[in-house]
Formats: structure tokens, sequence, C-alpha cells
């Protein structure tokens, strides 16, 4: 009897021994772990950021969710929250300090202007989406949301990271292209200056 299965199933990605080894309780406990200890890096460009600060105090306090509002800079933080409208010219600012928040990192669009550029979508100056320039994971609608939106967004974003799988994340696809070398990541760097021998004790 031929048990050749008809259809060929793509390959496994392939990551790090430690992590294809580990056991399934302790992925469950790091996704735990991410799931609620969310420091915000909050960026608020217009009216949108108002509701975010709402959602902050105590009436609705996002605390209780494990999102930590109001983090010290982006490489303290591991999810951004664009609310309000993204120009071109903040685009840049936004794309790098998204690169250096660490990863795991997650991002929230809040209000119909950061999701599609909202009721200025046709001005000759406002980004289109801050997907246009950073991947975003829940997309908050509302012009502008509630504070109760941005809750269950908060929610939404927690129930993707349970289910979130580290190979699936992280390793590299077969095919694609190898991980850089220290060389290659090194090449662009600006050498230091070198400094000229110091003479012996006699030689002075």
């Amino acid at each position: 009897m031929d048990v050749t299965p008809t259809t060929d199933l793509p390959e496994p990605r392939r990551l790090g021994a430690l992590a294809r080894l580990a056991p399934e309780p302790m992925k469950v406990v790091l996704n735990w772990g991410r799931r609620y200890s969310l420091w915000v890096f909050n960026f608020g460009l217009a009216c949108c950021a108002i509701e975010f600060i709402a959602a902050s105090m105590a009436r609705h306090d996002f605390i209780r969710l494990g999102v930590i509002p109001f983090a010290p800079g982006p490489r303290q933080a591991d999810l951004m929250v664009v609310s309000g409208t993204v120009t071109d010219k903040m685009a840049p600012a936004v794309k790098r300090l998204y690169e250096q928040m660490p990863e795991p990192k997650y991002v929230i669009s809040f209000g119909a202007c950061s999701n599609c550029g909202g009721p200025y979508w046709d001005s000759y100056s406002v980004t289109k989406g801050v997907d246009q320039i950073i991947p975003v994971d829940v997309y908050v609608p509302g012009c502008p949301p509630r504070p109760e939106a941005l809750l269950q967004g908060v929610l939404k974003l927690q129930d993707k990271i349970a289910n979130e799988s580290v190979a699936e994340r992280y390793a590299t696809p077969s095919g694609s292209a190898a991980q850089p070398t220290a060389g290659e990541l090194t090449s662009g760097l600006v050498e230091p200056p070198r400094r000229a021998p110091v003479p012996p004790e006699g030689d002075r």
C-alpha cells in the first residue's frame, strides 16, 4: 500500500537548537511573560493621543491588563502605539524609533489617521497609513477611537502574542538569504582614529 502523501509539505523553518528543543510549557511561559509585560512607547501625533492618555488614567487603567505606559525610550519598549496623523515629514522619525526597539516588538495603529490617513487621506503631505513604513499588528478604527477601543486592541494583541510561535517569528525560511556575518554588519561603520605609539621613557 502506497502511503506517500499527495501534497508536498513545506520544509519546516529552522531555529537554534535550544529554541527547537525547548518544551512546550516553556514556550507558553515565555509568551505569557511577553503578553502581560508590554512597555508602551506612545507616538502621539494628534488628537488620538488624548484618547490614549485617557485609557491610561484611573477610569480605564490599562495597567491592569499588563500594559505599562510611557516607556523611558524605544530601547526599553515592547509596544509602539501610533496615535494620530503620520505626515511624510514625520514618517522617517517613526521608522527610526521603531527600528531602535528591541525584539520582540509590536505595533498598534490607533485611529483612522494612522490606519489610512483618515480625513486627510488625499493630502499631499500625509502618509496613507503607518503600515506604509512599519509593520502593524493591530488596527484600532475610529476618529478618534474611544479608550475602550484601545483596550480591545490590546486584548487582541495579547491573544496574538499568546498564540505566537518563536520559530515562525524569528527563523530564516528555507531558501532565503542567510543571516549577515559580523564582518558584513560592521563594514559600514567608521573606523576609530589610530593613535601614534608612545615612545619609550629613554627616547623622550
